[in-house]
């Protein structure tokens, strides 16, 4: 992956505080704490070296991105931030100003397609030649692949800074990962929230599926949320996903599978930064695989959580590699010619000799999902340890994508992932936060790359 692109909510406005839809309407500045919160970025950043800045031209982001760069200037010099109308935030020309209560109260049914259908969501808004049927999520989402089609080429190999909104922010993410207009409220995105997408060089159009992997998104330790805050009304479970510390094999890059490898001593030693990371959340109930590594892991972030009893699940164990397990790349490519390209290319295509395919993998994890998700009870929180392919499996599931798109989600050792299911278990998950590593020091995960 050559071109990094970091990208930023804005920090608080005075809307935000008053709880008014801002859209495209400019009248909104950020706050002290907007302000604030803008600093900390800066801190978070400190050390990345950025070969450009863009941001949307409203006032708020314009005034984030102007106030990230001058923190930064001491350090490595960023470039001016350059305002682009493709990072505008989502058009709701017709509520912008009001409170949403106010709209609620107004526009009850449209509100309500507004929040369960976005992608069918419409305004019929003055033009120069009438009125005409504007919807504003599907408009939100061509801009959004205008501004990857329009920038992504200037910048092979390079680290891109965005400051953005959060409805623009949402369908950057979307589009470069192919997640439906229809889930356009899955996707957090805080207040100075931190994603990171790595795109690969050069990539094929946008129509086909993009060479991205998102590293993490809404990292929000740095504003001192530890995890992200719930939706105002959520009323459902949260869950925190985790996958096991490091391995040795992990470390040697040798494929695991359903081989029953310990953590190695730093594999321990992440178990132990995320239970002081997650010291202070309250836990009500902990799943894990039933393999040695996630269980391990589990245990160690339980030491800060007496009383919690933990309790495993097979149907959480790791992709069976079947005979790849235990070997290196080059023992495989010398064994099974071509295959070990086919699963970094086209992941779904591919039977594990005497083992899984992806299919299988989904089937079950989803299945293991569902039955916790079932169990829990409203308003509580629960630890779920598991593994690499499955958090994977798990990630493309709440996002409606398939297997195929398996490699764009990382899952480093360690790492902690927030989904809330803020109207209940029937409706549809909130990504709130996905591969939190910042436990570990850093924004950027440097957990290593092993094998499965």
């Amino acid at each position: 992956m050559t071109t990094r692109v970091i990208i930023v909510r804005h920090g608080q406005s005075t809307f935000n505080k008053e709880r008014r839809i801002q859209g495209r309407l400019d009248k909104s500045v950020l706050t002290e704490k907007g302000r604030e919160t803008a600093s900390q970025v800066a801190a978070a950043l400190k050390g990345i070296s950025f070969d450009a800045v863009y941001c949307s031209p409203l006032k708020r982001a314009k005034e984030t991105a102007e106030a990230i760069v001058a923190d930064l200037a001491g350090d490595s010099k960023p470039p001016a931030p350059q305002p682009s109308d493709k990072l505008m935030e989502v058009d709701l020309r017709l509520w912008e100003g009001m409170l949403r209560e106010e709209v609620q109260e107004k526009f009850g049914e449209d509100y309500r397609c507004w929040q369960e259908r976005p992608h069918e969501f419409s305004m019929n808004v003055p033009s120069e030649t009438g009125t005409v049927e504007h919807f504003p999520v599907l408009a939100l989402h061509e801009q959004a692949k205008q501004f990857w089609d329009e920038i992504l080429p200037r910048h092979p190999n390079q680290t891109i800074l965005i400051v953005g909104h959060n409805g623009i922010n949402r369908c950057l993410l979307s589009t470069a990962l192919g997640i439906s207009p229809a889930r356009y409220h899955s996707i957090q995105q805080s207040n100075c929230g931190i994603s990171i997408l790595n795109f690969d060089t050069p990539r094929p159009p946008l129509k086909g599926k993009l060479p991205v992997q998102l590293e993490s998104m809404n990292l929000t330790s740095h504003v001192g949320e530890i995890l992200p805050k719930p939706r105002p009304g959520h009323i459902g479970p949260r869950l925190l996903l985790v996958r096991h510390g490091e391995t040795e094999w992990n470390r040697q890059q040798r494929f695991q599978g359903q081989i029953d490898v310990p953590l190695n001593d730093n594999g321990r030693s992440q178990s132990k930064c995320a239970a002081d990371y997650l010291q202070d959340v309250q836990i009500d109930f902990a799943i894990s695989s039933s393999m040695l590594r996630p269980k391990e892991t589990a245990e160690i972030i339980l030491q800060n959580h007496p009383g919690v009893e933990l309790k495993v699940d097979d149907l959480l164990r790791e992709i069976s590699h079947g005979l790849w397990e235990g070997k290196f790349e080059s023992e495989i490519e010398t064994d099974f010619p071509g295959m070990l390209d086919q699963w970094k290319n086209t992941p779904e295509s591919v039977q594990m000799p005497e083992g899984e395919n992806l299919e299988q993998v989904w089937e079950r994890s989803v299945q293991a999902w569902q039955n916790i998700v079932k169990a829990a009870k409203p308003g509580t929180t629960g630890l779920v340890v598991a593994h690499d392919a499955i958090n994977k499996a798990l990630l493309c599931h709440f996002a409606g994508l398939g297997p195929e798109h398996f490699w764009n989600f990382k899952q480093g050792n360690g790492a902690i992932t927030v989904i809330d299911y803020t109207l209940g278990p029937d409706h549809p998950p909130v990504l709130e936060a996905i591969n939190i590593t910042t436990h570990f020091g850093g924004i950027l995960d440097k957990t290593a790359a092993g094998a499965l």
